[in-house]
């Protein structure tokens, strides 16, 4: 049986400043729950879901995990989706300290990030390149956000997403090549890109901040050929990884 409470500490963590205070996000739907147990099945706090759900998955679980079984118009009640699959889970935010952040292969800096479908997007595109590490400007979307974990998939569950001052990881990382997606620059077929390396994507309508582009990054661009007057952030960064990553 879902208590009023329990409803209501559920919904309250589609908002931020409730994920930090409990250390808490939530993971929705048959695809996204069965990768969160294949990766993670530790974090794992609670599960709500219909009986048909743990007919088929109760062996799956860790033995710490609370589960809670609902008829459907009571998950409903929980779920942010207006058709919700089966089973929620309340999982561990989990703690990636940047100081812990070693430079290998290609990093993402995502440069004040808006959207949560854009940051969810360029997290699966990482996942699907072998970009392990994402380090986000403070004011770059949350990336427990129901939106972004929704976009993201199964990906978030092996990606490490960081936060911090963007202009200090950078000065931070002096030697390491450091690449700013722009308009007018370098063709990204024509750059010649080495690893360890970063890659920075910028915000939604103003691109990169003025004062990360005074540390001078390779100025790098997506040749144009029809008349589109500008690319999605994810697609954008999910072309340039296709390239950058070889």
């Amino acid at each position: 049986m879902l208590s009023k409470s329990d409803i209501k500490y559920i919904q309250s963590l589609s908002h931020k400043k409730f994920r930090d205070q409990e250390g808490v996000f939530i993971v929705e739907g048959l695809k996204m729950v069965a990768e969160l147990l294949k990766e993670n099945k530790q974090q794992v706090q609670r599960i709500y879901a219909v009986k048909e759900w743990f007919d088929m998955h109760h062996s799956d679980l860790h033995p710490s995990t609370q589960v809670y079984m609902l008829e459907t118009f009571e998950l409903l009640k929980i779920s942010g989706q207006k058709s919700p699959q089966q089973v929620l889970a309340l999982v561990d935010i989990p703690q990636h300290d940047i100081k812990s952040y070693i430079p290998k292969g290609m990093t993402v800096l995502l440069d004040r990030i808006q959207d949560p479908g854009n940051l969810g997007t360029i997290i699966r595109a990482c996942d699907w390149f072998g970009v392990k590490d994402i380090v986000c400007s403070h004011d770059t979307v949350d990336v427990f956000n129901p939106k972004v974990v929704q976009s993201a998939m199964g990906s978030m569950m092996r990606v490490h997403v960081y936060y911090t001052e963007l202009n200090d990881f950078i000065r931070a990382q002096e030697g390491v090549p450091c690449y700013a997606a722009v308009l007018g620059g370098t063709s990204i077929h024509e750059e010649a890109f080495t690893q360890p390396g970063m890659l920075i994507i910028g915000n939604e309508s103003t691109g990169i901040s003025s004062e990360i582009l005074q540390f001078n990054p390779l100025q790098i661009s997506i040749p144009k050929i029809g008349k589109a007057e500008s690319l999605n952030a994810a697609v954008a960064a999910s072309i340039i990884l296709s390239v950058c990553t070889k």
